[in-house]
């Protein structure tokens, strides 16, 4: 199966890391020199086929491969062996069973860039990790401070990303209270250390059968979002999302009922902290590629918490819990048979969405804002911000646009 590439998708592991392309080819690179020991390293010592057609450079989003030539739909451009790649397995003999499953793999991983880099040219991977991001060019958002993350806090980016930073560093503690038995890997590393590896792991690593793997040359490919650039794997593509959250109000009367149907048919409730039950749900919704009523619309799972949440008597979620009863126990996945109550559903998930959209745009208005006051590092990450909240905003756009026309459709009918 062929992959797409996006600009939000981590690219999986195939037995061999084959990509073929639909690279627009650009003049807007130069040849980087600080890597001319790295191919010839590849090439020779490592056994990975490289097409002539591609080599390093240095371009507006930093370290990455180039075209020399135009690249014609088809083209075989690289094939990199098992024994090349960074995976768990590599760790010095004894630490990976040690760690166990204490850590994951990607801890694992971070651990061995570490050491390697730490070997400094007695690494067997000297001229791939010297070629390696800096921390100072990275943008992750693990590194981003409080003031920074503020400019994403629309996004649930933002709190995926205080999510992510306290596991990383609880993995980090868990390490080093086992570097006692391999401190010469761990020590002197420090939390930020580790999160800078973690985050060149995270943002370059391809899943694989050892776990995830570092995959050298292949993890340089940077392209265009209008590129069609594929990859041999068995993942389905994917593009900018955003979660949607929706609550059954602690006053809705029926509350109760509507938290036990979906219980009963396996729509997850959150708890809190504390083990309290939450009837907030969240929902990604991706770019609605058609803004009719036909073809790929709102996910049905949204929609089928919707037609509960919006259901006003015991009679409606009775006559849901039957339904669901009569079809594989999927709930609320047909239109309901009262066309005014499915287009009230709607129109409230539409509401919601609108809000949500409302909401996006002073943010980016904001951001529009600071343009002046803000240099450097930190404009950097701001334009970041307002692309990402402008991705999302798209397809919030796409979504109430075809919420509309379903609405409008069954209005007609």
């Amino acid at each position: 199966m062929l992959i797409t590439f996006s600009n939000t998708w981590r690219p999986p592991l195939s037995l061999l890391a084959r990509l073929r392309s639909h690279f627009t080819f650009s003049t807007k690179c130069y040849i980087d020199e600080e890597c001319n020991d790295f191919l010839p390293w590849l090439e020779h010592e490592a056994g990975v086929e490289i097409s002539s057609l591609l080599s390093i450079g240095k371009s507006a989003y930093g370290r990455s491969l180039i075209a020399r030539h135009p690249i014609k739909p088809g083209n075989f451009l690289l094939k990199v062996p098992y024994n090349v790649q960074l995976a768990p397995d590599n760790l010095p003999r004894g630490i990976d069973a040690l760690l166990g499953d204490n850590v994951g793999n990607v801890a694992k991983v971070a651990l061995l860039i570490l050491y390697e880099q730490k070997l400094g040219k007695k690494s067997k991977w000297a001229p791939y990790i010297t070629c390696l991001p800096r921390p100072e060019d990275m943008h992750n958002t693990i590194f981003w401070d409080e003031n920074e993350l503020k400019m994403i806090q629309q996004s649930s980016l933002h709190q995926k990303t205080i999510m992510h930073k306290l596991f990383v560093e609880q993995e980090f503690l868990t390490i080093k209270e086992a570097s006692f038995q391999f401190s010469e890997i761990i020590q002197d590393v420090t939390l930020e250390d580790f999160k800078y590896a973690c985050a060149l792991v995270t943002s370059r690593a391809w899943e694989s059968s050892r776990g995830v793997s570092m995959i050298p040359f292949a993890d340089f490919a940077n392209h265009s979002d209008l590129s069609d650039t594929t990859v041999l794997g068995n993942e389905e593509k994917q593009l900018s999302e955003v979660q949607v959250e929706l609550t059954i109000p602690h006053e809705d009367k029926l509350r109760q009922l509507k938290l036990e149907l979906l219980s009963r048919h396996q729509t997850p409730i959150l708890k809190d902290v504390n083990g309290f039950s939450s009837s907030e749900n969240s929902f990604a919704l991706k770019e609605v590629r058609s803004a009719d009523a036909q073809g790929r619309g709102i996910p049905q799972s949204i929609r089928a918490f919707t037609r509960v949440l919006c259901s006003n008597s015991p009679q409606e979620i009775n006559y849901l819990a039957v339904e669901a009863a009569e079809n594989d126990g999927r709930l609320a996945r047909r239109p309901l048979k009262d066309k005014s109550r499915e287009i009230q559903a709607h129109q409230f998930l539409l509401s919601k969405i609108s809000e949500l959209i409302e909401e996006y745009n002073a943010s980016i208005k904001s951001l529009e804002l600071r343009t002046l006051c803000m240099v450097g590092k930190l404009d950097s990450r701001r334009q970041m911000a307002q692309y990402l909240l402008t991705g999302e905003l798209c397809v919030l756009k796409s979504a109430a646009l075809w919420l509309e026309n379903y609405c409008a459709t069954l209005f007609r009918v």
